[in-house]
């Protein structure tokens, strides 16, 4: 059966700007990071990606190495474009990365021009995608000039493989260094994806300044750290959680009792105001208008319209905020 779009989908969603460029991003953005390997379902992937697309999340996120295996993430969401969202691609912001380890030898990692302009061609074609949207660099490269590296952006943007620039992972200094040379080669930097929560926090020690002042957008990822900011763990670990069924990114001594603790009392504030605690984790980033959107991982439909209800309280008191930075740095 043809799929046809909720004719609604863009009357409830909020969408912000992405830094000073024209692009807008939906306030949640979807992250194919997990769930979207060869091993998962195709149809429960295209889903996934219907469910929030009817919903007005435009933003869908890549990068070269997601799946497992690596690669697999965008050929099966290139298979989903294919069959479902063919007429709509121009409705839909698409971005992937490049900057880890996708294949053998010299040439597969990090951030040389060879590595970066190979790596998007292949990401293209499983993608069967003309350009993307947004195009990262996935994280600092130590062992090769940052010049060569946004040069190699640059010339991505030139040659038509992506019509916007992005950078992650980058900590204040190289970050500042990076938008300069982007800025002076004619192809501004329009966002920055680092990893920010109630849990990790490093972007507030400067980053988010140097974002602000330099009006450039600012996703973070893993804003539930993982799944811990939600009530999932309060009474223990699910068998279905992403502690037992993968174990990878989040395993089970990283879920200490002090780490219980207090996503316990931040569970007792969301519930005043009224909110689960992954939707106030959510809102608590979505509070500082310096962040343009926000990535959401799912497995499950439902998962996805949760994530959008953190969008009907983004506001914080003032004692509330007081209180849940008391909780953090106990």
């Amino acid at each position: 059966m043809e799929y046809k779009p909720d004719s609604n989908r863009y009357d409830g969603m909020e969408y912000r700007k992405c830094g000073n460029s024209g692009l807008k991003l939906s306030a949640i953005s979807l992250g194919l990071w997990h769930n979207f390997g060869h091993s998962n379902d195709i149809d429960k992937m295209g889903s996934l990606i219907r469910t929030a697309f009817d919903k007005g999340i435009t933003h869908f996120d890549l990068a070269n190495n997601y799946g497992p295996p690596p690669g697999s993430a965008e050929e099966n969401f290139g298979r989903i474009l294919k069959y479902d969202f063919k007429s709509y691609r121009d409705e839909m912001v698409i971005s992937t990365k490049a900057g880890y380890k996708m294949w053998e030898g010299p040439y597969g990692d990090w951030g040389s021009k060879k590595y970066l302009i190979s790596s998007l061609d292949q990401s293209l074609k499983r993608l069967n995608l003309d350009y993307v949207d947004i195009f990262y660099h996935h994280r600092p490269d130590p062992d090769t000039p940052l010049d060569e590296t946004m040069r190699a952006l640059d010339l991505i943007v030139r040659q038509g493989k992506a019509l916007y620039i992005g950078i992650s992972n980058y900590r204040p200094r190289e970050a500042s260094e990076a938008i300069k040379m982007l800025k002076d080669l004619g192809t501004p930097c329009i966002i920055h994806q680092p990893k920010y929560s109630m849990f990790e926090r490093w972007v507030e020690d400067g980053l988010l300044d140097l974002l602000d002042k330099e009006q450039i957008g600012c996703i973070p990822f893993s804003p539930l750290a993982q799944g811990l900011l939600t009530d999932k763990y309060l009474k223990g670990i699910p068998n279905d959680s992403r502690v037992v069924t993968s174990g990878q990114f989040l395993k089970s001594n990283d879920i200490t009792s002090e780490k219980i603790y207090k996503i316990g009392k931040l569970n007792e504030i969301a519930k005043i105001r009224g909110q689960k605690l992954a939707h106030m984790a959510l809102a608590w980033v979505l509070k500082d208008k310096r962040v343009s959107s926000v990535l959401v991982g799912a497995s499950k439909p439902q998962q996805i319209l949760d994530s959008i209800e953190s969008l009907k309280n983004t506001s914080f008191s003032n004692e509330e905020l007081t209180e849940i930075n008391e909780i953090l740095i106990s």
